[in-house]
């Protein structure tokens, strides 16, 4: 069998990064379905529970080895702890909050992103980027501001879980091309699940109100499984799109998220987002797609600045 024209690839891995953007506000979803009932810290174990379970089989199927070096474990258990940090940060900010107005603040992670690859990795940017990163976090601002005084403090989580993100978007770049991604994805499920379960148990007797948990009932157990399903299901979406697309042509379809979560956080939970929190998305989405612009230019005068091959 042919393989597949360079254009069917590219539309195969744009379809894919749409289902996606249709996918993971359905996680968000569920998230803020089961808060109502159920204490953050159980919300965010049961996705990594639930993802694990289902990541197992699809390990065993495609006949991946579990194995890592000792190196990458600690990497895999590093981008555990961030994305279990970045998942309660979010789940505790959608639980009082419009999921499109948290996932608004999420989007900065970006920049955060760019500067942090400027710090950690050396990574050039110019100060075009610069200055979009502080137009960006203006924008974030705007979300933020009137969360913090309809909703207080708890409108900051998104934007921790921001930052958690962007760290482990960067553990995930240091092992990337040493570690399959259903491998990186498996692994991240179970360090997540041993980290979680001791916490969540003790929390009693801490006295943790939003780690200590509670016995699900009736729908809470179809949300708790949606967190997971649907993470599972929207990331795996987004591996196998960059296998197909380069991320800086999937990036931009990134911002679709938003449409998507706006219109479930209207249908489900009647909530929309004003106008201040419009103008923040606005500016939010413009910075990044011309973070994106920029990085698209640099990355082909790299390209033509290579010697030909002889």
């Amino acid at each position: 069998m042919n393989n597949p024209a360079p254009q069917d690839r590219i539309l195969t891995g744009i379809a894919l990064m749409l289902a996606f953007c249709v996918l993971a506000p359905l996680l968000d979803t569920a998230s803020k379905l089961a808060t109502a009932t159920i204490p953050v810290g159980q919300i965010t174990a049961a996705r990594f529970l639930v993802q694990g379970a289902l990541m197992v089989p699809v390990a065993l199927v495609i006949g991946l080895s579990w194995r890592v070096s000792r190196r990458n474990l600690w990497l895999l258990v590093a981008r555990a702890a961030l994305l279990i940090a970045s998942t309660y940060g979010f789940v505790a900010g959608v639980q009082v909050m419009p999921i499109a107005d948290a996932l608004a603040i999420v989007f900065v992670e970006p920049f955060i992103l760019l500067i942090l690859g400027h710090l950690i990795f050396g990574d050039h940017i110019g100060p075009r980027r610069i200055i979009a990163s502080i137009v960006g976090f203006a924008g974030c601002l705007l979300v933020i501001q009137p969360s913090l005084a309809a909703f207080g403090l708890v409108a900051l989580f998104p934007l921790i879980s921001a930052f958690c993100f962007a760290a482990y978007m960067l553990v995930t770049r240091a092992m990337s091309g040493t570690v399959h991604p259903v491998t990186q994805q498996l692994h991240t499920s179970i360090a997540g699940s041993l980290i979680c379960l001791p916490i969540i148990l003790l929390a009693d007797s801490f006295h943790w109100p939003t780690l200590d948990p509670v016995m699900p009932q009736g729908w809470a157990w179809l949300w708790l499984f949606g967190v997971g399903f649907w993470a599972a299901a929207s990331h795996m979406c987004m591996t196998v799109a960059l296998k197909f697309a380069p991320a800086s042509t999937l990036a931009p379809i990134h911002y679709l998220e938003i449409i998507t979560a706006v219109f479930l956080g209207y249908i489900v939970f009647s909530d929309f987002p004003n106008t201040l929190t419009w103008v923040g998305i606005a500016v939010i989405v413009a910075s990044g797609l011309y973070i994106i612009h920029r990085e698209h230019i640099t990355s082909q005068r790299n390209r033509a600045a290579l010697p030909a091959d002889i």
